[in-house]
């Protein structure tokens, strides 16, 4: 496993980490690493515990003298490799030409060590790597979150598919000024074919990243790799959040959309599906770094199965690679269901499913490996918390449409799943129930709602704990959609949370805009035009007791921001509605607003939760859960 400190809930992010792992700060490190190999050993001077981190992402090895640290109680301690900490008093002693000293501010560190280092031992900062001063929102502090806005696309403009990015400027509504896109385009094998800037954006205007016209651009040949983006000049937050569309053309019965927001890689992912008979399965692996992956350093393994089938070749930096799990793992079947070991080598790796000329393609979640099981879940009061932890998803009409839903475990320290699935109307009205049980960590229940409801509108994965189990507060689930007449299926999946209750359990329920009630709603909905009509299933659900209905506004936004109609509507609570922009706002008024348009959905008085897809003549469709700002 990669020995890097990325993210974790009770820390919160390592910005070094990202300092670090940037294309351009690993392009400057790739020249420190030739230096200092042509130079022989260095010392290196450890002041804010940066450099475990910064040796895994060296692109190189380099010769190492010894690590030293001021902080006495740190000495003796292991540090990266096989080095321990050394007292920093000993460092003029060694036997060094130079010494790195990991700080990015070079006169500050430089003045701290040159009264006791010998005038011949030469200093070497991390200001060596640091980025063009014109690409920092807080130029006096480097290490600003705000600073490593970034994030990974799975990018692609080949085999007649094509990827489009979207987002808004959503930063200028926390202050934001003349927001910019900095980006690099990998191929297939890593190298860059691209690198530009894009913007600025004028606030809440939309942001659009289209393969075939990249390609274009710049006289790119067909490619499969992945985008690499750095929002500059952002304010409130360093949260990249996006929807990725894969279309096809021609013969190729494809649409895809799906959401990303986290640029943290991770250990382990879930909710990976084995295939089905006539399906093929394709877990693409992304590096997300400039140092290659070890052969044997990535696996998959069944869910709960402690057998792994090891990837046993090495992944270039930056490279692409499509692994195809019927291959890998020949007897794996749905609804089995797999882990993928990535090491902390890939930020949110795709999967596609492929099945005679249509392509489906959907992401993996993060396996947490900071949870263990948290006993008082299964005794929230209910005057307080109702039903607690609910995971709402669309059931489109049972007759038209198959919904499947199948629980997964999200974390590696969870053995057991005590679920129960709840329907209910789009009135809110209740409309069938079952217990699933008490599920293994290797159970291979996926549950078709038609023996549940016979009625359109959504549904709710809980905690039920009538035979015990165990409960960790990261429910997840995969739900698929298959339609009945075309065969064809869309994926999803997504994680419970606590809605709607005046009473907070840890950081439940989300979405504040203050201490509680306060609970809020901003999703955004793409409503282009020049591509197929847009849609979200839009659900209220309540954990407890809240407002008998939402008051929620549709405001529809041009491709430059600028806002040209709105609606109000109302959703019972624990109903749900699907709403269609062409049919709410007038086709003429989608003309208007543009390739970029879309709808932002707001509602002060409580949080919703939704699913946008796209559907096209022939019913071919695309559902993944929304995402707000």
């Amino acid at each position: 496993m990669l020995d890097i400190r990325t993210y974790d809930a009770r820390t919160g992010g390592n910005i070094a980490y990202k300092a670090f792992s940037h294309p351009l700060a690993a392009e400057r490190l790739a020249a420190l690493v030739r230096r200092f190999q042509a130079e022989g050993p260095i010392a290196i001077y450890d002041p804010a515990g940066h450099a475990r981190t910064l040796l895994a992402l060296l692109p190189g090895d380099i010769p190492i003298e010894g690590i030293y640290v001021h902080d006495s109680l740190k000495i003796g301690e292991h540090i990266a490799q096989q080095h321990v900490a050394r007292p920093l008093t000993a460092l003029p002693q060694a036997q060094v030409r130079a010494v790195w000293a990991l700080d990015f501010e070079r006169e500050r560190v430089c003045a701290r060590l040159r009264d006791i280092l010998p005038a011949e031992m030469e200093i070497f900062t991390l200001s060596d790597i640091r980025l063009p001063d014109d690409m920092l929102t807080v130029r006096n502090t480097y290490l600003d979150r705000l600073n490593f806005a970034v994030n990974h696309a799975f990018f692609r403009d080949a085999d007649g598919l094509s990827t489009r990015v979207v987002t808004t400027n959503y930063w200028a509504r926390y202050g934001a000024g003349s927001v910019r896109l900095w980006l690099r385009l990998f191929d297939e094998d890593g190298r860059p074919l691209a690198t530009w800037t894009e913007g600025p954006f004028a606030p809440d205007q939309s942001i659009v990243l289209e393969s075939g016209a990249i390609r274009r651009r710049f006289g790119l040949d067909a490619f499969v790799g992945q985008l690499f983006i750095h929002v500059l000049d952002v304010a409130g937050h360093d949260v990249v959040k996006y929807a990725l569309e894969i279309q096809g053309t021609g013969a190729r019965d494809t649409l895809s959309v799906t959401h990303d927001a986290n640029a943290w890689p991770a250990q382990c992912y879930a909710n990976l599906p084995a295939p089905r008979e006539g399906e093929k399965v394709i877990l693409w692996v992304q590096n997300s770094h400039a140092v290659s992956i070890p052969a044997g350093t990535m696996g998959l393994n069944r869910m709960g199965r402690g057998s792994r089938f090891s990837i046993d070749w090495a992944v270039g930096p930056y490279e692409t690679v499509g692994l195809c799990i019927n291959d890998c793992l020949p007897d794996m079947r749905w609804p089995g269901q797999l882990e993928f070991h990535s090491g902390q080598h890939v930020v949110r790796p795709r999967y596609e499913i492929r099945s005679g000329g249509s392509n489906r393609i959907a992401h993996l979640n993060v396996e947490r490996a900071d949870l263990v099981a948290d006993p008082h879940i299964a005794h929230l009061p209910p005057e307080f918390f109702g039903r607690g932890y609910l995971l709402p998803f669309p059931v489109p009409d049972p007759a038209r449409y198959i919904t499947t839903v199948q629980p997964t475990p999200m974390s590696q320290a969870l053995g057991t799943m005590p679920v129960r699935i709840d329907c209910f109307d789009q009135e809110g009205r209740q409309a069938g129930s079952r217990f699933l049980g008490c599920l293994a960590r290797d159970h291979d229940v996926a549950q078709d709602l038609s023996a549940i409801t016979g009625q359109a509108g959504h549904g709710e994965l809980v905690y039920d704990f009538r035979d015990g189990g165990e409960a960790d507060g990261w429910l997840h689930a995969l739900i698929r959609y298959e339609d009945r007449q075309t065969g064809h299926v869309a994926e999803t999946s997504f994680g419970a949370h606590i809605f709607n209750t005046v009473m907070t359990y840890r950081n439940e329920p989300q979405s504040y805009s203050g201490p509680p009630p306060g609970l809020t709603t901003r999703l955004f909905l793409q409503a282009g035009a020049g591509y197929p009509p847009c849609f979200c299933h839009l659900i209220y659900p309540v954990s407890g007791t809240w407002h008998a209905a939402s008051r929620t506004l549709l405001v529809l936004h041009d491709e430059t921001g600028c806002r040209l109609d709105e609606k109000q509507i109302s959703i019972p609570a624990r109903g749900s509605v699907t709403l269609w922009p062409h049919r709410i706002f007038g086709t003429d008024a989608i003309e208007r607003a543009g390739s970029g348009g879309y709808v932002m959905i707001r509602d002060t008085s409580c949080r919703l939760f939704g699913y946008h897809g796209r559907m096209q003549e022939d019913g071919t469709f695309s559902l993944d859960h929304m995402f707000g700002f």
